[in-house]
């Protein structure tokens, strides 16, 4: 007597849930009113706390979503071993995100992944709950990332406060 219910060998039941689509991932992002790009291949992304996300299909047929974004701040390549010791502690204590480091140049590029396999299909609900556990988790690493290395964080605060003022000291100029 087996516990599970099982079709017979080779006779799958066929999946009632939407592929996986970009359109599928689109909807999830407007439905949350995000800004957000399709870049030319096909995938969208925006920034969400300053950092860059993209939300992609992958895999032969292209049904593993994959939430992958980057740390949004500078840091030296002079830090490597210590952002490798903080993302193999971070992998040891959680499920959630992927993280790894490479030298990009002479600056780290510090990443974070969360991948599903969708081959079933994936509702609207399903969706938006993997893209956003896929979001959360990844700002959550960044966010360690900030207080780690809080001067990479307070240079990237000061950077972005510095753009947001520029427009508006133009349209003052133009006004005066």
């Amino acid at each position: 007597m087996g516990y599970f219910t099982k079709t017979a060998p080779g006779t799958a039941e066929p999946s009632r849930l939407p592929r996986l689509s970009t359109e599928a991932i689109t909807a999830v992002l407007d439905s949350w009113e995000a800004q957000y790009l399709v870049d030319d291949d096909g995938d969208p992304g925006g920034y969400w706390d300053g950092h860059l996300f993209f939300f992609m299909r992958a895999g032969g047929d292209q049904t593993i979503l994959t939430v992958r974004g980057r740390w949004g701040r500078e840091l030296g390549a002079e830090h490597l071993d210590a952002v490798a010791r903080l993302l193999n502690e971070w992998h040891s204590e959680r499920l959630w995100p992927k993280g790894y480091v490479q030298d990009e140049s002479g600056q780290l590029g510090i990443y974070a992944d969360v991948s599903t396999p969708l081959g079933a299909g994936a509702d609207q609900a399903q969706l938006d709950d993997f893209m956003g556990c896929g979001l959360g988790t990844a700002l959550q690493l960044f966010t360690h990332l900030d207080e780690q290395f809080p001067e990479a964080a307070a240079a990237a605060a000061a950077a972005t406060a510095a753009a947001l003022a520029e427009p508006q000291a133009e349209s003052q100029a133009d006004a005066d």
